[in-house]
Parts: C-alpha cells; sequence; structure tokens
C-alpha cells in the first residue's frame, strides 16, 4: 500500500496525486508541492489516504512543505494583481498590432513567473512583446498558446467564479 494525497491548483481543477513526504494533511490545508514546472501551491482535495500500489503512477512528486501564512499572503497579493496583468498585456498586444486573443493572465504563487494564455489562428513571433512585458512586470513572462476547448474551460471558469460572487452580492 501506498500513501497518497489529492492536490488541485484551481478551484474546479483536476487533482493530482502526490506523495505526502510524511506530513499528515487534512482537506483544505494549503501545500507547496514539487511539479514538472517547479514548485507549485496546491489545496489539498483529497486527505491522506492509503491505495494499492498498483493504482499509483510511479514515481509520485512529493509535498515539499505546508505552505507558511507569509506563502498564502504572498499568492494571495500575486492573484490580485492577474487582473492589472491581463489589462496590462492587452495595451501591448494593440500597440504590437499581433493577431492574439488574451485569455488570462496567471502569477505563480511567489510572483517568480507571469504567464499569459492566448488563442490565435496562427503561429504569432511574440518575443518583442515578452521583452516589453518583462520590462513592466520585472519578473519571468511565459506566453502560452491554447487551444479552443482550454479556452472555454479557462472562461468557464472564470465566469462560475464571477457567477458565485454575484450570487453571495444578492442573497
Amino acid at each position: 500500500m501506498k500513501q497518497i494525497v489529492g492536490v488541485n491548483f484551481k478551484n474546479p481543477g483536476k487533482i493530482y496525486y502526490f506523495d505526502p513526504n510524511n506530513f499528515k494533511l487534512e482537506k483544505g490545508m494549503h501545500v507547496i508541492v514539487d511539479t514538472a514546472m517547479g514548485e507549485e501551491y496546491g489545496e489539498v482535495a483529497i486527505a491522506n489516504k492509503e491505495v494499492e500500489d498498483e493504482k499509483v503512477a510511479e514515481p509520485l512528486k512529493q509535498v515539499v512543505r505546508i505552505a507558511t501564512a507569509k506563502e498564502e499572503k504572498i499568492r494571495e497579493e500575486f492573484k490580485a494583481k492577474e487582473g492589472d496583468a491581463f489589462e496590462k498585456c492587452q495595451v501591448e498586444i494593440k500597440k504590437f498590432e499581433l493577431p492574439m486573443k488574451l485569455i488570462e493572465a496567471e502569477y505563480k504563487y511567489d510572483g517568480s513567473k507571469l504567464t499569459f494564455y492566448f488563442s490565435s489562428e496562427k503561429r504569432i513571433d511574440f518575443r518583442e512583446l515578452v521583452k516589453s512585458l518583462a520590462a513592466i512586470f520585472k519578473t519571468r513572462i511565459e506566453m502560452r498558446q491554447i487551444g479552443v476547448r482550454d479556452e472555454v474551460r479557462r472562461l468557464g471558469r472564470k465566469w462560475n467564479l464571477r457567477k458565485r460572487t454575484m450570487l453571495l452580492f444578492i442573497s
């Protein structure tokens, strides 16, 4: 039997399994985990649980640590800046006259990277855009082209969050 923990990075989002690394984790806790993209901030969706070895895809990445209050505060500060980053990127896209539709701006939990998701019907040379954005935001910039299905999924998640917020204000 192997001990696992389920973590998701976006709500709603896919749950990924990690080795809890001897931490006793409960649903709702925030953790820093090792991923292929480096360390990421996530929320425990499934507490420590034992599963049969053959049901686990090896090797499992590990939970690095439980997120500190300081890390949670920093993450919230960068989440709050994503809307502004989106708007500034829109201005730069128009300035460079690029045929792309910006979908979302997303900071890494510690602000070390800012990723812009976009859609476009063709390949785009956005090197000058990236240089300009790096000068504005003073952080590493990544541009990710996504397909129509991913665009709908990302926009749907935003719509669900807005809808929930609107319902809170109405009730």
